[in-house]
């Protein structure tokens, strides 16, 4: 290997890291993924992969050349466009249908791609999917219109984020406060009570960190210790930061406005609990940004998890029904990556989103603050642990028995 090939090829392999990185992969599966591609060139390789940095090294079979490159990252977000996209140009690279400077070109365009649904449409996801949240928490019909008018608040707020710094540093605490004061007056203004911590939550859930929670558990059950632990704590930071944002919100509201009573939502029909995930999953599709093609899939995951998981729980107690949920799910996603030749990691999150804790883990910090239960219920924080562990273990005995064709 001459020394213009060798830089071509590292070119190549860091700009693909920094792209997967940047949409969010887990870094056992990065990793994986790298290396894979590192052994088709003909190289050793080496990387290091934390929520913040990605480290490189590669060097070839005489070592007569040797890279090595760390770089400071912001943590990922989930794009799964763009993910489809650049891991079809490296498949489509490793089978010799173009070349290296062309798939190099075209990993510059990808990055540079908008998302393909745009910003009204993905402000309707918003709204859609935290209206549909609240219907899966046994929210009253006011409640969840509530909610998804706040949610649509949140999405400007993210939209602002994205455009000056010093908003996106202090996004959760900002939104989340903006939620429990909005939700105060609207209590205060409207003719009928609801309840308000229920619909701060639902306007909120698409910022609870729920997944980054589960998916730094799953780092740490493979080894990646580093990574695994900046993801946990990164994903505890910001639940903290969203509660303290919206205690501050509402603890004013009830200084202008007065004592909001906490009423309890009227039961709706168990069918609104599928028109919730009939929601949520169309909602995740503008936001995690699936390609067309893909949607179908993701849209029976999140069925799959939702189903199996509920039946399952009638059988099984303590939560531990997400452990077959989450074992129904990854053998779906594993066996859609078999048949689209496309990362399981496409499917698995929207299928994942319905499953993951993430708004136990805010019901159980508010009961722990507060002393008021969002909802009725009992042993949430041990319920909470034990479907963390579920997800995690389902996913990884659905590897073992559908295994997956990539790394991603």
């Amino acid at each position: 290997m001459d020394k213009l090939e060798f830089i071509q090829i590292r070119r190549f392999i860091l700009k693909l890291g920094k792209m997967l990185h940047k949409y969010g992969s887990p870094s056992f599966r990065l990793e994986a993924y790298l290396t894979e591609i590192a052994t088709h060139f003909g190289l050793h390789a080496s990387f290091n992969s934390t929520p913040t940095t990605l480290s490189i090294v590669l060097w070839s079979d005489r070592h007569e050349e040797e890279y090595n490159h760390s770089a400071r990252m912001q943590p990922g977000e989930l794009d799964m466009n763009s993910l489809s996209l650049t891991d079809e140009l490296a498949y489509k690279l490793l089978c010799g249908d173009i070349s290296l400077d062309e798939a190099d070109r075209q990993l510059t365009t990808i990055d540079a791609m908008p998302s393909p649904y745009g910003k009204e449409l993905t402000g309707i996801a918003f709204g859609l999917s935290t209206s549909a949240f609240a219907m899966l928490m046994g929210a009253g019909w006011l409640e969840i219109i509530y909610s998804g008018l706040l949610g649509l608040m949140v999405y400007l707020w993210t939209l602002w984020a994205l455009r000056s710094k010093r908003v996106s540093l202090m996004l959760e605490p900002v939104a989340a406060f903006s939620v429990g004061f909005g939700a105060c007056a609207i209590s205060y203004y409207s003719s009928s009570g609801f309840n308000i911590w229920l619909v701060i939550l639902s306007s909120l859930i698409i910022l609870v960190p729920g997944l980054s929670l589960t998916m730094g558990l799953a780092e740490l059950s493979s080894r990646n210790m580093v990574s695994g632990t900046a993801r946990v704590m990164d994903a505890t930071m910001q639940l903290f930061k969203l509660y303290f944002g919206a205690f501050l919100g509402v603890s004013l509201g009830n200084q202008l406005f007065g004592q909001q009573e906490l009423a309890q939502a009227a039961t709706l029909p168990f069918w609104v609990h599928w028109l919730g995930v009939f929601m949520l999953s169309v909602g995740l599709v503008a936001i995690f940004r699936t390609r067309m093609k893909h949607v179908p899939w993701a849209i029976t995951s999140t069925f799959i998890a939702f189903s199996v998981s509920n039946w399952s729980s009638g059988y099984l107690e303590n939560g531990l029904g997400a452990f077959v949920g989450a074992f129904a799910l990854g053998v779906f996603a594993n066996a859609f990556s078999r048949i689209a030749n496309a990362p399981s990691t496409i499917v698995a999150m929207h299928g994942l989103i319905v499953l993951v804790p993430g708004s136990k883990t805010y019901i159980g910090l508010n009961s722990f603050i507060s002393g008021q239960d969002i909802i009725k219920t009992d042993h949430i924080g041990q319920e909470t642990f034990l479907i963390l562990m579920s997800l995690v273990a389902g996913l990884i005995f659905a590897n073992v028995v559908m295994p997956t064709r990539k790394a991603l």
